[in-house]
């Protein structure tokens, strides 16, 4: 594959929703450090993902939110969640805060590693835990795989002494030193054991378009889901934030099977509640993350808010189409020009995504609300689209000709060749005589290009410059 000079800002791994339907790609099994405060979880999470990433303090309650990484081991890959220290008998809102959260990490958990230290020994805090996972306290009554990780086992009489960690009751006690990495594979070797099997190819290959239903609290999401489904299966309520989890759910329209998925309300980062609240914005950002097609839900009554163009940038941010779904359009007073008003209001507010498609509906009536299938299976149909590597140097070729780039820093610049490296979202590489020289404007010139010839109506896209390298001397060795 070619070697892309990207501009992108890595983020980290963002793990799947746990709810798949049968019959789609399995989500990620996820593995979950759990303990008291002050034992070195984030130590422990850094060394397994091979990053620092967490923030690590001798304080109790430093790390106060979920965090997420991904894990690859002899062949296998699981997403692995760092937790704030768990207090059974929390004394203040904080501490109650984060208990709640270790709590869903624990419910989203196949597996648990119990952190434990091994230099303060076995505490009646330990054994406190230790009984509510056996009993499934915190999972519904369902206990999960514990494996009982003793740190800071720096030397062979700590590991010696962590055998008193059998006494929690779990089979796996395996201490390790995150700070040196001893016997880390040997617990990355239990964890992979202990993983559910994978499933049979059969059942991942099934082809169904994945859609979200994004948006600010309030603005029907539910609503539109139910009717999209033709009855209540989600609870709809006019108080925002009814929606915590992220629910699949799988149906079929004109011979297409979709696997919808209804999220929490996105509010603005400052108006977001510690606590669940924040935990179910975070998943709604992960759901778009494994969505195909995003459709972004607005309140007709109100416009689009900042916050509704936050949450597209975010969708274009993760390469996934869009549709805007303008909802409660019942409600609005109408004449012969009114739409075209809207529509006109909305790509001079978001001018920086003029190719998002929009629908008017109203979720309440069922008004148009078949488009919005429609509109999404059109935008996958882009997102999947690839062009003949001639077809795409001619249309560039013609466009750089009527409008030939400025020179840069003195130098003129030179695009050579394009071709299309990949699809979902459609990405273009560029050979050229110097990255360097690209700037906003070009690129904006070049997108505009490639969608007036060939569409990609509803898909982000994007454009990687490379220097093109001088031919090979005969018999040169190839890297």
């Amino acid at each position: 594959m070619l070697a892309m000079a990207t501009r992108a800002v890595s983020k980290p791994a963002i793990p799947s929703e746990r709810s798949a339907a049968p019959g789609t790609a399995a989500p990620k099994p996820v593995v979950a450090i759990v303990g008291r405060p002050n034992v070195g979880k984030s130590s422990l999470f850094n060394r397994l993902i091979g990053q620092r990433r967490a923030i690590v303090e001798d304080v109790p309650g430093t790390t106060r939110d979920r965090l997420y990484g991904e894990v690859e081991w002899a062949g296998r890959t699981f997403t692995l969640i760092d937790t704030g220290g768990l207090e059974l008998a929390p004394p203040d809102s904080l501490a109650a805060s984060i208990a709640a959260q270790v709590r869903l990490a624990i419910e989203e958990a196949d597996i648990i590693l119990l952190a434990t230290d091994s230099v303060e020994g076995l505490t009646a805090a330990d054994e406190e835990i230790a009984q509510q996972l056996r009993a499934g306290t915190f999972a519904a009554g369902r206990s999960k795989p514990v494996i009982v990780v003793p740190g800071k086992a720096d030397n062979a009489q700590r590991r010696d002494a962590a055998a008193e960690f059998y006494a929690l009751g779990f089979e796996e006690v395996i201490p390790v030193s995150a700070y040196h990495g001893s016997n880390i594979g040997d617990l990355l070797d239990a964890i992979v054991q202990a993983l559910p099997p994978l499933p049979p190819e059969a059942e991942v290959e099934v082809e169904r378009i994945k859609v979200t239903i994004v948006g600010r609290p309030n603005v029907g999401k539910s609503s539109l889901l139910n009717r999209l489904l033709g009855e209540e299966r989600v609870v709809v309520s006019e108080a925002p934030g009814t929606t915590r989890d992220a629910i699949d759910t799988v149906i079929e329209h004109d011979g297409r099977q979709f696997l919808l998925i209804d999220t929490a309300g996105i509010r603005r980062r400052g108006r977001i509640e510690p606590g669940i609240e924040k935990y179910s914005v975070l998943r709604a950002l992960r759901a778009i993350e494994r969505a195909d097609v995003a459709l972004l839900v607005v309140d007709a009554t109100e416009f689009l808010a900042a916050q509704d163009l936050h949450i597209a940038g975010e969708i274009e941010r993760a390469g996934k189409g869009i549709v805007l779904v303008v909802n409660k359009w019942d409600l609005v007073e109408k004449d012969s020009t009114t739409q075209q008003q809207y529509q006109q209001e909305i790509a001079r507010q978001l001018n920086f995504m003029p190719w998002v498609p929009v629908v008017f509906i109203s979720a309440l009536t069922g008004q148009r609300v078949g488009r919005v299938l429609d509109e999404a299976v059109a935008v996958q149909a882009e997102r999947q689209k690839r062009i003949p590597t001639a077809q795409l140097n001619e249309a560039i070729g013609r466009a750089l000709e009527a409008h030939a780039p400025p020179a840069r820093k003195g130098r003129p610049i030179k695009i050579y060749y394009a071709t299309q490296v990949e699809v979902t979202p459609p990405t273009f590489l560029f050979f050229m005589n110097d990255p360097q020289l690209v700037h906003f404007s070009l690129e904006r010139f070049l997108e505009n290009t490639l969608r007036q010839a060939f569409g990609f109506r509803g898909t982000p896209i994007r454009l990687h410059f490379r220097a093109r390298r001088p031919a090979a001397a005969p018999g040169a060795q190839r890297g």
